[in-house]
């Protein structure tokens, strides 16, 4: 049921996909946020995937997890970051997920025999899924992003189910548009035909924007602004230009100095709730990340760097952007260096170069590609005293590096690479044996979020500074219940365990052995958030600045 003057903005992309929809829906749910409205933002995706957990990150991006265990689209992990909050599952909508929904309750006569088709059913069940979330937030307004761009046979079904929301509740919806103006080099002047093109495509399926967002390398000038008003039927105060930018965190600012909550309130026949300055937080972070007092490099080694250096910043984003935050509140510029598992297996780089770096961090994933030459990554960290943070996989490789080299156990290992080792340090949790057994891999992890409690005089109770946390999972292996003892014998503390005390959640090495030796098996970029650094992430940043000095 639709609450009464419930508000809804679409935000679609045009010309090509990759310029920004995500960052650009995030910097409006954040300015209406700061003008006093409650916004629930939704992320619809067009594959037949029912949720993301299945994906390569190298081809989608970071698979990005929920409290409630949903793994889904990046953008999610945008939306939280920018406004600060926590999603629910409804804020995730994927064409598999409502063809599937559909089609199970056609299996249980819930259409009382009639015939089942994609329209008008398919738009039904998107509307019904979109109002059911703004109901759950108890939002003013829902800021949905339509995942793939104007013209995509994918995404017919979602613009089709706005379209209809927009016929019952014209004063209720509106439309924008978020496309590329691309300057051609042997040209050098930039091209409005693109966007034209997008527009009048989104014209075909009934839907005229509201708002046009031009997204190009430099900042639109008078002449293409007036084009795109004529030949697009926008007004030309409606157009706001999307420049390049250092920092994805200025697009809000630029888009407020624009006034585009101006103009999106206005339209919707608003007004702001507010009257003091409630992005004040928000310029004071941008500003703190212009003037920063050194550098400090970090070498992150991982596994998904097969296809180039352009999926980097896709696969580990979340990873990448707990960085920089925790760097930005210790003061210090973030320079990531980015080190392939595989080259320290294979022997075509030496562990030994990793004196040159003040931290290093070996983020989540799965199999076993590399995983010898992270071993040698973490070993070499640890006993050259580097920081080292290890994130889910990277704990769970540490407990492996231990076991090998310090509890003398020279075959331990993961069954997720040796079913029969000797000594299966890492084991995989009983529940989920018969569905991997059955080849049944779609959400059968630990996923989401799980309480854990906190050793006292440990590095991350200090960091946390309360006894009991909850962090986000996404994983099917756990560090062996039988090797606890004998491990933390030997030094290793679990700081961090499961409330009843089975499962080991943080590993470290006490201060006084290692400036910052860290594994959780948790994923803590999951919850870092601009204006709310993660407090381990923060840690390893203060111990990585700590190393930078003593070099000098």
């Amino acid at each position: 049921m639709k609450k009464k003057n419930h508000k809804y903005i679409f935000v679609i992309g045009g010309v090509m996909s990759g310029v920004g929809k995500g960052i650009a829906a995030s910097a409006i749910a954040k300015i209406l946020h700061a003008k006093g409205f409650s916004v629930n933002p939704i992320k619809v995706d067009p594959y037949l995937n029912v949720d993301a957990g299945t994906m390569n990150p190298t081809e989608h991006g970071e698979v990005f997890v929920l409290d409630s265990g949903l793994e889904t689209d990046q953008d999610m992990g945008n939306y939280e970051r920018f406004l600060g909050i926590d999603l629910k599952t409804e804020d995730y909508i994927t064409s598999g997920l409502v063809y599937r929904t559909v089609i199970e309750r056609e299996r249980a006569l819930g259409y009382a025999g009639k015939c089942v088709e994609a329209l008008p059913h398919i738009p039904n069940e998107i509307i019904k899924r979109i109002q059911r979330a703004a109901d759950l937030h108890g939002s003013d307004i829902s800021l949905i992003e339509i995942g793939g761009t104007v013209g995509d046979y994918q995404n017919i079904m979602f613009l089709e189910a706005a379209r209809r929301l927009w016929l019952k509740f014209p004063q209720d919806v509106i439309f924008i548009l978020v496309s590329y103006l691309p300057i051609p080099h042997k040209l050098g002047e930039m091209k409005t035909k693109p966007t034209q093109t997008a527009v009048h495509q989104l014209n075909s399926y009934g839907i005229q924007p509201h708002i046009l967002i031009a997204r190009s390398a430099v900042a639109l000038d008078a002449k293409r602004k007036e084009k795109l008003a004529i030949w697009c039927n926008v007004p030309a105060e409606n157009i706001i230009s999307a420049p390049d930018v250092e920092s994805i965190y200025d697009v809000v600012l630029n888009f407020e100095r624009d006034k585009i909550s101006d103009w999106i309130l206005e339209t919707l026949s608003l007004r702001s709730r507010v009257r003091r300055d409630t992005l004040a937080p928000w310029r004071k972070f941008v500003t703190r990340t212009k003037n920063l007092s050194g550098e400090v490099n970090i070498a992150v080694v991982g596994k998904y760097f097969d296809t180039g250096d352009f999926v980097l910043s896709d696969a580990y984003i979340s990873v990448i952007e707990a960085i920089k935050y925790s760097a930005y509140k210790v003061g210090v510029k973030p320079i990531l260096h980015w080190l392939n598992a595989k080259d320290f297996e294979n022997g075509e780089k030496n562990v030994s170069t990793l004196a040159g770096y003040d931290g290093v961090i070996v983020p989540g994933g799965f199999g076993e590609s590399g995983i010898e030459g992270k071993l040698k990554v973490i070993h070499y960290a640890r006993e050259k005293k580097i920081p080292y943070f290890g994130l889910c996989y990277g704990m769970q490789l540490a407990v492996v590096e231990y076991a090998r080299n310090v509890l003398g156990l020279k075959d331990a290992n993961t069954t997720e690479i040796d079913e029969k080792t000797a000594n299966p340090v890492i084991d995989i949790m009983p529940e989920q044996k018969k569905k991997l057994e059955e080849k049944d891999y779609g959400g059968t992890m630990r996923l989401g979020a799980y309480p854990a409690l906190l050793k006292d005089g440990t590095i991350a109770r200090r960091a946390y500074g309360v006894e009991t946390i909850s962090e986000r999972h996404r994983h099917r292996y756990e560090v062996n219940p039988e090797y606890v003892e004998r491990i933390e014998k030997a030094g290793l503390v679990f700081s961090g365990t499961s409330p009843n005390g089975v499962l080991m959640e943080i590993a470290e090495l006490p201060r006084k052995v290692h400036p910052f030796f860290v594994g959780t098996q948790f994923h803590p970029e999951f919850k870092a958030r601009p204006l709310h650094p993660h407090e381990l992430f923060t840690e390893f940043m203060k111990a990585a600045v700590g190393r930078k000095k003593n070099k000098k």
